[in-house]
């Protein structure tokens, strides 16, 4: 049995096919743990979700940040922008059979694995959080996520305040700081502030922010933690941390890391995309 690890597939199905061919991937022998941003962007949304769909406890699928604008277009909370490709979801016979899908997956995993803890996440974690507690935060929100009240949260999800955590944070200010830590994060301080507004590499940091793995004492520092959502830092690979959003809607790869055991080195396969966006669309 091989467990692999997918970053963002964005509605890249032709992608996700050819890359799922080329590791000989079989759903009764093997678990794929698809890292968010399922959909939008690329050209066939419904083809990944429908894909996905049929290979039942194969595919554990985390949530990512278009997943969720996804969600908030069905109930009218956000129109779709001239950049998303989601009509194809929104617009199709089984459209309900596929955004109830979406609400049973996850956001947050912990997986152990030959003797190793890997924390998955879409995009980040904020540096005061424990894996423990960041797969308790990731809980409350999936009980939302699959309950009465997602569409009045997703009425409130957007906007960036507050911008850092606090224990005592309650209601939709709570669920929207572990959202956007969850699926938006890249840069913050030292002090647990979140910035949203670069997307550039690693390097780009702003005065004042850090990558959030680099933050000083980060509390999930003793596990691997495994994450998308960053395109412009590529694939990175060390002991604590796996990039895996090799830009594949971007014309770079889809790639998929196969975790090592009994000693073995984890194995990077990758599929080159075809480009559906420009860079920065």
């Amino acid at each position: 049995m091989a467990l692999y690890l997918i970053g963002d597939v964005q509605g890249c199905d032709s992608a996700l096919q050819r890359l799922l061919s080329k590791i000989s991937f079989s759903p009764s022998r093997d678990t794929l743990y698809i890292l968010g941003d399922l959909v939008n962007r690329g050209p066939d949304s419904a083809g990944v979700l429908r894909r996905l769909m049929g290979y039942g406890a194969a595919a554990q699928c985390l949530l990512g940040n278009h997943d969720l604008h996804l969600l908030a277009a069905s109930v009218g909370a956000r129109r779709p922008s001239r950049k998303d490709t989601l009509a194809n979801v929104l617009q199709a016979s089984d459209r309900e059979a596929m955004l109830a899908w979406l609400r049973q997956q996850h956001m947050a995993f912990l997986l152990e694995h030959d003797k190793h803890s890997y924390l998955m996440v879409h995009a980040g974690v904020l540096p005061s959080w424990t894996a423990t507690q960041t797969m308790a935060l990731a809980g409350e929100f999936e009980t939302v996520l699959r309950g009465p009240d997602l569409s009045d949260f997703l009425h409130q999800m957007y906007g960036n305040t507050s911008n850092r955590w606090d224990d005592s944070l309650t209601g939709p200010e709570r669920l929207r700081v572990i959202v956007n830590a969850l699926t938006r994060l890249r840069f913050c301080s030292a002090e647990g502030a979140m910035e949203f507004e670069t997307s550039d590499g690693a390097h780009a940091a702003p005065s004042g922010y850090f990558p959030w793995f680099e933050v000083p004492g980060r509390k999930t520092s003793d596990v691997t933690v495994a994450f998308g959502h960053w395109s412009t830092l590529g694939w990175l690979g060390r002991d604590d941390l796996l990039a895996l959003d090799s830009g594949c809607v971007w014309g770079g790869h889809l790639s998929a890391l196969k975790l090592g055991s009994a000693g073995q080195a984890h194995e990077l396969i990758q599929e080159k995309c075809e480009q559906a966006q420009k860079p920065g669309q």
